[in-house]
């Protein structure tokens, strides 16, 4: 494949090779869909050819979850030359009309039962039901079983625009937005060069074979689930078994059993479910490899899994902005423990002290910046924001604190913002959290139960604040975590208990919601 040219034309050569194969299923109907590749292009085709009748727009909504009519969708847009532009449905109104105009969207694919099911979507006039679309559809199987043959017989430039006509390369293919943890979300601009880029270097690590079978139930405005678990399938005919939430875990075990399918993908907040609900020997024993990303793994979760089910549980690491694997663990191999794997070909690492900024030896911990095909070009509209992240020599600066080992292997050991500097020196929130969680005799597979903030002190720059929904003392904390070891700065002393720990969709949490808890928390008094 050549990372130059167009993601829709590098799909269509793709479908047109795994014409019969089945590489859709979709298990969000009472009788799970099936669709064949050249089904699923001569669909995606007809789709596109009224897209660019009806949506003269370059970028065009998608409020859709995994499934048909999503994967259609996102195809029937590449083929037709626009930027699909997956929308967080479960964002708020507010920042759904951030992302909206940002983007400049006017026109949306989706289906009437997402416009009942998120009534406060701020649902634009130009309105394309892909649901009614579908119906239509199924009643002109004679014209689509035609279409379909005539796309395998004919030359492929006379069922597809001519490569000349096509921009590709670094122009902007899709547009997703980041999560918003920290402020307003930011449109990240993914060309097909970065998106072709991406899926080859995850094909040259040789774990997925056309035989595969991949759970698709990620969230398809997610970096993760757009690329991971639909554009990489489509391009290297893997079959996508589509369930509409990760949180729909009944649904998701039945179709992981049903179809024995091979690969599972997930965040580790999402994968503790599996451990509650599946049964131990018959729902899981498909399956191959569970790839973990979007979120730290827990110390010891690797283990569980791989002792629950006979699996190889693979840790990776990326973001929005590399499109987004940088990094994998290989099955066979004895990775460390608590690396993110090694870099996918093709990816340079620096690092960056945090207070100076200089480069540092390889094996120092400091400020992990990227290089690569994969890495996008800047935010949407935001030349400001472009410029805090992204040097004129391509260096992605993310923002994590890590380093690489001597043997390539890249350990990350959280967000930058997720420290506090207390005293001159660099307190972790997300360690003290785990302490605090096995304090309390939490299991991994449980939801969170605890936060660290870092809120402004006048004395010591900051101070730690510990949220939690359950009932603690703050002298039997202390003697804990110092018994442990713990220094005295990195033990909270304000403690507030409350209903809930505020999540983001993708099982994360939501830092920004969490300041202003604690924020609020604090006025109390």
């Amino acid at each position: 494949m050549n990372p130059q040219v167009h993601l829709g034309y590098e799909i269509y050569r793709s479908l047109r090779r795994g014409f019969f194969k089945t590489l859709l299923v979709d298990y969000g109907q009472p009788k799970p869909i099936r669709l064949k590749g050249g089904m699923l292009l001569a669909l995606a085709l007809e789709l596109a050819e009224q897209i660019e009748k009806e949506m003269p727009r370059k970028r065009i909504g998608v409020v859709l979850p995994p499934g048909v009519a999503g994967v259609l969708s996102n195809l029937a847009l590449l083929l037709a030359d626009k930027s699909p532009v997956n929308l967080n449905f479960t964002f708020g109104p507010t920042n759904l009309r951030y992302a909206m105009d940002k983007a400049g969207v006017k026109e949306v694919l989706s289906a009437s039962l997402m416009k009942e099911k998120f009534p406060q979507f701020p649902w634009p006039a130009d309105f394309f039901d892909i649901g009614a679309w579908l119906r239509k559809m199924s009643h002109k199987k004679i014209y689509l079983v035609w279409k379909a043959l005539l796309l395998l017989v004919l030359p492929m430039r006379w069922n597809f625009k001519p490569l000349k006509d096509l921009k590709g390369k670094d122009s902007e293919a899709a547009l997703l937005f980041t999560s918003g943890s920290s402020g307003n979300p930011k449109g990240v601009v993914l060309s097909h060069r970065n998106l072709l880029a991406n899926c080859e270097q995850i094909a040259s690590l040789n774990i997925f074979s056309t035989q595969d079978k991949i759970l698709a139930n990620l969230p398809l405005f997610h970096s993760f689930g757009f690329t991971v678990a639909t554009i990489l399938p489509l391009i290297h005919r893997l079959t996508m078994v589509c369930v509409p939430s990760p949180l729909d875990l009944k649904s998701s075990l039945h179709a992981v059993r049903s179809e024995m399918v091979q690969v599972i993908l997930g965040t580790p907040t999402f994968l503790k479910g599996y451990l509650r609900k599946a049964k131990k020997g018959e729902d899981l024993k498909s399956v191959r490899y569970v790839i973990a990303g979007a979120e730290k793994t827990p110390p010891g979760f690797k283990e569980k899994w791989e002792s629950f089910c006979p699996c190889s549980y693979l840790e990776g690491y990326g973001l929005t902005e590399t499109s987004p694997v940088v990094s994998f663990n290989l099955p066979g191999l004895k990775s460390p423990l608590g690396s993110a794997g090694k870099l996918l070909p093709q990816i340079e690492v620096r690092t960056l002290d945090v207070e100076t900024e200089s480069t540092l030896p390889r094996h120092e911990s400091g400020i992990l910046c990227f290089r690569g095909p994969n890495i996008f070009s800047g935010y949407l509209d935001s030349p400001d924001e472009t410029r805090k992240v992204l040097d004129e020599d391509g260096w992605l600066r993310t923002g994590d604190l890590g380093r690489v080992d001597d043997h390539g292997y890249l350990f990350v050991e959280g967000r930058l913002s997720r420290f506090s500097k207390i005293g001159g020196e660099m307190v972790p929130h997300e360690k003290i959290e785990r302490e605090v969680m096995e304090f309390l005799g939490t299991k991994q597979e449980e939801d969170q139960v605890c936060a660290i903030v870092g809120l402004e002190d006048p004395a010591k720059g900051e101070q730690l604040v510990l949220l939690t929904t359950r009932s603690i003392e703050a002298k039997d904390l202390r003697e804990n975590l110092s018994v442990r070891g713990f220094p005295n700065l990195w033990i909270p002393k304000i403690i507030r208990q409350v209903s809930d720990i505020p999540t983001l969709s993708t099982g994360k949490m939501d830092l920004r919601k969490i300041r202003e808890l604690a924020e609020e928390e604090m006025e109390k008094g």
